[in-house]
Parts: structure tokens; C-alpha cells; sequence
């Protein structure tokens, strides 16, 4: 009856506790994320990397950067999916609950953005529930809706590509979700300063 009360209550994992901390200033550092998933539903599907860049000062930090791959044999398996990705890919590897504390030390209170950001949100905060976690808590900001508002067209989607080529950011042949995050944040600091933001 009153499951609310449990929740409010609720005793989270010290990271995430540590993670809520965080939000009580504002922080001036930007993450531009990119993830690689099994599928687009977040409840069924799972997180298959993170690649991450930090921003601040409008420079982007190359030091300040993520990249891993999440172990996610188990549902691959039960899929009937291939695990040559997780086993071929050079980026460091861990549990699915350790990559994920993982990340959510390293973006802290950062503003997130990314393509379609509310979908990478929402793989997140399914990975969260499963360890017994809240939501994320950070501001989001979407490339494809900064492009739509600087054109005014809200009615078409853009890819990622097809925004790396209207703001000629070049990309690179290698593919990695780090490399994705990189060119992501190239693009963002040419739509805010579009913007003017």
C-alpha cells in the first residue's frame, strides 16, 4: 500500500549514494557519451560499451575520456547472439554492475549529451534498477535537437552521420564508442556555438 515510503527510504549502493551527492552545485564539465546496445529497447535490450569525452571551457579534454566494454555474455548467450564484439574488441572489459558504477563515477554531475540522449538515458537507468538504483540525475542536451532548432525543422530526424557531414566534422574509418563520442563532441561545440550558447 504505501510502496512509496519504501522507496523514498530506500538504501542505495554507496556509489550511487556518492553519485546523488554530487547534484547539490552545479558542475561547469560537459560528457558527450555514445553507447552500443544489443537493440532500441531498454528493457529488453542491454548495454554493450560506453565511450565518453569530457568538455569544459568549450574544449574538449581528451584526458578526460571513457571507454569499456560491458561483459554481457549471459544475455548474447540467451539471444543466441554472437560474442565476437566483447571478444575482439581491444577497449578494457567488465561486469555489466561494474562498468556501470564505473561510469557513473566518471560523469558525476557532468550535463550529458549525445544523439537521441534520452534513449542512452534510458539503457542507463534500466542498468541502474537492476543493481538496486535510482535514476540518473544529470541534465541531458540532444545534438539532433540542437540541429532542429538551428534550422527550425522539427519534423525530419537526422543520423548521426548525416549531422557529421551537414557540420563537416570528419570521421574516422576506425569505429569504437569512443571515437563516436569524440566526433560528437566536435559537433556539439559547433551547434552551441551556432547557437550561441
Amino acid at each position: 500500500m504505501f510502496d512509496w515510503i519504501k522507496n523514498i527510504n530506500k538504501d542505495y549502493p554507496e556509489f550511487y549514494k556518492n553519485y546523488i551527492s554530487k547534484f547539490e552545485k552545479k558542475s561547469p564539465r560537459i560528457v558527450v557519451l555514445s553507447l552500443d546496445t544489443t537493440g532500441l529497447d531498454p528493457e529488453k535490450d542491454v548495454i554493450l560499451s560506453f565511450g565518453a569525452v569530457g568538455i569544459q571551457n568549450n574544449s574538449i579534454l581528451v584526458s578526460d575520456n571513457f571507454e569499456i566494454v560491458l561483459l554481457q555474455y549471459k544475455y548474447l548467450h540467451d539471444n543466441g547472439l554472437s560474442n565476437e564484439f566483447i571478444i575482439e574488441s581491444k577497449q578494457p572489459k567488465l561486469g555489466e554492475r561494474e562498468g556501470v558504477q564505473a561510469f557513473i563515477e566518471y560523469i558525476g554531475n557532468a550535463v550529458l549529451v549525445g544523439h537521441r540522449i534520452h534513449f542512452d538515458v534510458a539503457m542507463i537507468n534500466e542498468a541502474l534498477v537492476k543493481m538496486d538504483c535510482g535514476r540518473l540525475k544529470n541534465e541531458a542536451l540532444d545534438v539532433e535537437i540542437m540541429h532542429q532548432k538551428l534550422t527550425d525543422n522539427f519534423d525530419k530526424s537526422v543520423s548521426v552521420d548525416e549531422l557529421l557531414n551537414i557540420y563537416k566534422v570528419s570521421k574516422s574509418d576506425r569505429y569504437s564508442s569512443a571515437e563516436d563520442a569524440y566526433n560528437m563532441a566536435l559537433l556539439f561545440l559547433k551547434l552551441k556555438a551556432r547557437l550561441g550558447l
